[in-house]
């Protein structure tokens, strides 16, 4: 069989997507905060473009300004020659203390409204580490145990447990291992209690030892029924120890207010607050959809550059190319923006329609919805309305959801109707809470419950929402007191 080389001619269509188009699809599934960095990096980037309000408004504004300056100051220029001697009477002192050139302070604001707020000012939240060393450089030791004690601080983790163990601390400090043990014992005795434990049951003995309990039950426990009492086994233990219940449980409450994560306190996680990209508001009967553009540069197209291309500047033709591009790319942007902003606020409207019963009832009636359902009602594809609900949030009457909320799978009722999935864990929650903690319902239980609330539902469906829900099974859920 020979092999030879052939030239074909074929026609084909496809899909190519332009660099303006896959620009376009990048901002539409941003986040707002993802879209404000992205602005403002064009702004930089491209000349073209520009942020502000319309040119009359600007001088209509800046007119009123300087009216309103203008006025102020005849007005204190006639206070002071109608009164010159209240120039002499002004305390100086006092007023330069109340007016500093940089800083904030106290003495600067009038009142609490004047004030700004706490989130705008700089602060730096103090770490586990900083509060160790801090106690570390108040204590009279030696130079050597100073030293290995800052390397045993250096291991420790957020939760306040030592990530090293003796020996490790021995290799990368370099010194004696009873230098190190000594460390070691030092810093296990600083705030807060249990920290620089290996393990859960060397943290909550440390814990124990520090409250002055050695020798009792609640120690002898911790030494040799930690797995008894991870399982509740009380009984077990009563047993085991030769000591009534009653006595197991009180010891059992003693050990549950121990703290099994001592660095937690003081945890450097930062709380991220959540900008709604929409808002929905209840105007009368009707629900009112509204665009948060709060906080978005408003993009427009330079003035100079606008000219030099319309021909009433002289640009060479080097100059004038670079122009049009940067033009194409700014009009592109001002346009997927726009865009942007109308199909997200076109998939909001039609999911208000929608789940108008939650809105007005609550999640109890919260219908199920797929995304093809809001794409048919929109005529958009559905890929486009599922770009638009991701990291999109809205802030209803109901609280701030993320649109994907609003896209729940259906369960079958008896009476042949269906139920949003959201609506069904929502009942869940609402049966645990209400369980006797002594003795909590299974899940065969929980399944007999939402059927006689006329919700067919399988077991392992709600083995697998109560597990979304972060709810243990009825084993860990069940207490003693």
């Amino acid at each position: 069989m020979a092999l030879e080389l052939r030239q074909q001619l074929k026609l084909t269509q496809q899909l190519v997507m332009t660099p303006q188009l896959q620009q376009a699809i990048k901002l539409l599934q941003l986040c707002r905060t993802e879209l404000e960095i992205v602005v403002r990096q064009e702004l930089e980037e491209n000349p073209i473009l520009e942020e502000g309000v319309d040119t009359l408004e600007e001088e209509e504004q800046d007119a009123e300004k300087e009216t309103e300056e203008g006025e102020a100051a005849s007005e204190e220029v006639q206070e002071l020659k109608e009164n010159p001697e209240e120039f002499n009477d002004v305390d100086w002192q006092t007023y330069l203390e109340g007016n500093h050139l940089s800083g904030t302070s106290s003495e600067m604001y009038e009142g609490d409204d004047d004030r700004p707020s706490y989130e705008n000012l700089l602060t730096k939240k103090g770490s586990l580490g900083d509060h160790l060393l801090w106690q570390l450089n108040l204590s009279r030791i030696a130079d050597d145990e100073r030293l290995a004690a800052a390397e045993i601080i250096g291991n420790i983790d957020e939760n306040g447990y030592l990530q090293a163990s003796v020996e490790e601390v021995v290799s990368g400090s370099g010194l004696a291992m009873p230098v190190v043990e000594r460390a070691l014992s030092l810093v296990q005795d600083f705030d807060p209690p249990g920290v620089a434990s290996h393990t859960l049951q060397e943290c909550l003995l440390t814990q124990v030892q520090q409250l002055g309990m050695e020798g009792s039950l609640v120690e002898r426990i911790l030494q040799h029924h930690m797995a008894e009492l991870e399982t509740r086994k009380y009984p077990a233990i009563a047993k085991a120890l030769e000591e009534s219940l009653d006595d197991v449980l009180c010891a059992a409450r003693i050990i549950s207010g121990l703290d099994p994560r001592p660095g937690r306190a003081y945890s450097q996680e930062d709380i991220h607050y959540i900008t709604p990209d929409i808002f929905v508001y209840k105007i009368g009967e009707e629900y009112v959809v509204v665009l948060n553009d709060e906080g978005l540069p408003n993009l427009r197209i330079n003035s100079f550059y606008r000219n030099a291309l319309s021909g009433s500047a002289n640009v060479d033709k080097k100059a004038s190319e670079y122009i049009q591009e940067k033009l194409r790319g700014a009009m592109w942007l001002i346009k997927s923006i726009h865009q942007r902003q109308r199909t997200i606020y076109r998939v909001t409207k039609s999911i208000v329609k929608f789940q108008k019963e939650f809105f007005e009832k609550g999640i109890e009636h919260l219908k199920p919805l797929v995304l093809r359902d809001v794409a048919e009602d929109i005529e958009m594809h559905e890929s486009t309305v599922s770009r638009v609900t991701t990291n999109k949030y809205v802030q209803t009457p109901r609280g701030l959801f993320e649109l994907k909320y609003f896209f729940n799978s259906g369960i079958n009722t008896t009476v042949g109707a269906s139920i949003a999935s959201e609506s069904v864990k929502s009942k869940i929650k609402v049966i645990v809470a209400s369980e006797n903690i002594k003795k909590p319902f299974s899940d065969q239980k929980i399944v007999d419950m939402l059927r006689q609330q006329g919700i067919d539902i399988a077991r392992r469906t709600v083995t697998k929402y109560r597990e979304m829900l972060g709810i243990r099974s009825s084993t860990e859920r069940k207490r003693f007191f």
